[in-house]
């Protein structure tokens, strides 16, 4: 007999009053120092009521009674597919005392869209939130689907952050009742080149300015670039818990990732055939995989991490092996196991020099970083790309308002605001100015200057405004052979010594109203992100229906 919609979706769960009662991970991770484990969970394509919706809502019932489980983690949509909606296996899930963390991305949604569904998911008692970008859609119901990213992960952040300060004010001036959310951040920290770390490095601290609470790395299996990251964090005086990600390979999985098939995640050659030897054994691997994934974990508890998250093609009693597993050993065994993940890239970079006798990372930054990054800030104005410098030189005196020009410029502009012959002729300008130099398409609310004059809108599928997304490859873009925007900036504004502070300052969020208008004339009358960014954000008018 095949179970009920009902059944399986929510009214057949225990009361909570029955249930058993887990720590929130928002105590765990803040008050605590408890290493913690989270479960990753994909919803399956699908009703709930399918072969595949209950697989997983039965996996996910039994973690939630395993006391050694803190966390189960919902995705929304990876790999650019429609799946079921996390929230539909995570009501289930809350009923049962388990903490739930909802994936909530940006591919599918627009602003008010992923601000309707904040308010739905903390009136259903989901706090926990893990605010990503999202991966490129790639399929849909008759062709592939269109992208949305109307805002990024960092937009997000701040959205949700502003919704937690009650900073969203009905038509009247009456706040809303605050939301509680518990933010979190993904960094892709396993990439192989200077031009994808660091940028990767400083949008996840501009995400943790904009309320990201906890982070988890992205899918990769090299110990040090691990140790990397939670040094650069200490060293910038970044102080929020990191979860270690720890995906249980198989052989057709390593594959799969080798290929690029997952924007993000590495599998190198090496391990590709080390995963690929252990197929040939007896059990296929098995013991292999989940020992490997034991090492991790018990590497991420003596590197510093707050936690495991776990994730993989597993079932229930997987996931208790490999706990067990990682707690047969003792204390200081993690140091030599680092030895045992260390799968690199071929002459990847790394932010600080090598601790050889560890394997690790040392305190010390990369000599040879530090002295490019010491000619470039004693390097004059104009160095580096001829076009890349006379634009950072028109911007500075036009719109600048210690520009030379500035003052002019903008009295021109203010005249033209009110006559529409005028404000024609100055944008038709504009529009074949920028759409030579920049392919620009008109947003009317221009980044430009925040991104080394490459066009985010043009240039960048996901419109990515505060800094790269984590699905590039050799810094090219996940979708077609394009080189990454954010790695074309960096190396730009390296070479005035201005890489570091490429993502200073607050959350980019572009003002769609302004679109087919004039960017200029926007930026010059403050009417652009700019001069929006510096006041509180509103609520759209609402009408009345009554």
């Amino acid at each position: 007999m095949t179970a009920s919609r009902s059944d399986l979706a929510g009214s057949g769960a225990r009361d909570p009053a029955g249930a058993w009662g887990k720590s929130t991970l928002r105590h765990l991770l803040t008050e605590t120092d408890r290493f913690l484990t989270v479960v990753e969970l994909v919803p399956s394509r699908g009703l709930v009521t399918d072969e595949g919706g209950r697989r997983v809502l039965a996996l996910g019932r039994a973690l939630a009674e395993n006391p050694r489980i803190d966390g189960l983690s919902l995705t929304d949509n990876p790999g650019g597919g429609a799946m079921l909606a996390a929230d539909t296996l995570g009501t289930d899930l809350l009923a049962r005392g388990q903490e739930v963390i909802i994936h909530l991305a940006c591919k599918d949604w627009n602003r008010n869209a992923l601000q309707s569904r904040g308010w739905k998911l903390s009136s259903e008692g989901f706090d926990n939130v893990l605010a990503m970008s999202g991966d490129y859609p790639i399929s849909g119901y008759h062709g592939a689907a269109s992208p949305v990213f109307d805002i990024d992960s960092v937009g997000l952040l701040q959205m949700l952050s502003d919704m937690n300060a009650g900073l969203l004010p009905g038509p009247s001036g009456e706040l809303r009742e605050r939301t509680d959310f518990f933010l979190g951040a993904v960094v892709t920290n396993h990439k192989p080149h200077e031009r994808e770390v660091i940028p990767q490095y400083l949008k996840l601290k501009r995400k943790i300015e904009c309320g990201a609470a906890f982070a988890i790395n992205q899918i990769g299996y090299h110990a040090r670039k691990d140790d990397e990251l939670l040094r650069w964090l200490s060293l910038n005086d970044l102080q929020v818990p990191v979860v270690a990600n720890v995906y249980v390979l198989s052989a057709k999985a390593a594959r799969f990732f080798q290929a690029g098939k997952v924007p993000g995640v590495v599998v190198t050659d090496e391990l590709l055939a080390l995963a690929e030897q252990q197929e040939a054994s007896p059990d296929r691997g098995r013991s292999f995989f989940l020992e490997l994934a034991a090492k991790q974990i018990a590497i991420a508890r003596g590197l510093g991490f707050r936690g495991a998250y776990i994730g993989g093609h597993l079932v229930a009693t997987d996931y208790d092996e490999i706990l067990e597993r990682a707690d047969t050993y003792e204390p200081g065994d993690w140091r030599s196991l680092i030895r045992d993940v260390r799968f690199p890239q071929a002459d990847e970079f790394h932010y600080f020099e090598e601790d050889t006798e560890t394997g690790r990372s040392s305190d010390e930054v990369n000599r040879e970083y530090a002295r490019t990054r010491a000619r470039a800030s004693g390097r004059r104005p104009f160095r580096g790309s001829v076009a890349y410098s006379f634009n950072r030189f028109m911007h500075g005196a036009m719109f600048e308002p210690s520009g030379r020009l500035h003052r002019i410029v903008r009295a021109v502009y203010r005249r033209a605001d009110t006559r529409p012959t005028g404000e024609r002729l100055l944008h038709g300008m504009e529009r074949v100015t920028k759409g030579v130099l920049f392919d620009c398409h008109d947003c009317g609310d221009c980044s430009l200057p925040e991104i080394a004059y490459l066009c985010p809108e043009s240039q960048c599928v996901k419109n990515q405004r505060n800094g790269p997304c984590g699905g590039t490859r050799d810094s090219i873009c996940e979708i077609g052979e394009k080189e990454c925007i954010w790695a074309r900036a960096y190396e730009r504004l390296k070479a005035q010594g201005k890489e570091e502070t490429m993502l200073d300052g607050p959350a980019v969020i572009q003002d769609n109203a302004l679109r087919g208008t004039s960017a200029w004339s926007n930026a010059l009358l403050d009417r652009d992100h700019r001069a929006q960014r510096a006041a509180p954000p509103k609520a759209a008018p609402e009408e009345d229906v009554a």
